[in-house]
């Protein structure tokens, strides 16, 4: 589930600069107000990527994707590309468990298989 889970938020890492970058032409935005809010959530990707595995990490992920998608309010094209990061977080969160259970019976499996004695 980490690797899935870290590609999403690494992508989403780049679709957030991308989007303050857009943001910078908003007349009603100073300059420092988006690269302070895009800084974060930029920073919160990072932190989320070796957060993921552990308690709450999941739910974190879940809070990122609403606010990637209340974003559309500042730069409109977020609410679509919030929503195909939230399917994208979706489908490695319910993938990546499901490796991750096919990986622990291959390894229950082939622990039970090889001789005691060796």
């Amino acid at each position: 589930m980490r690797t899935l889970c870290s590609s999403t938020l690494i992508g989403e890492f780049f679709v957030i600069g991308f989007a303050g970058l857009v943001a910078m032409k908003d007349p009603d935005l100073s300059m420092s107000q988006v690269w302070t809010v895009s800084g974060i959530a930029m920073f919160l990707c990072l932190l989320l990527c070796g957060l993921v595995t552990r308690p709450g990490g999941v739910a974190l992920g879940w809070a990122l994707q609403i606010a990637l998608i209340a974003s559309g309010f500042i730069v409109p094209t977020m609410f679509f590309l919030g929503v195909v990061f939230a399917a994208l977080w979706w489908a490695s969160v319910h993938f990546g468990r499901k490796v991750d259970e096919a990986k622990a019976r291959f390894a229950a499996q082939s622990g039970e298989s090889s001789p005691s004695g060796a």
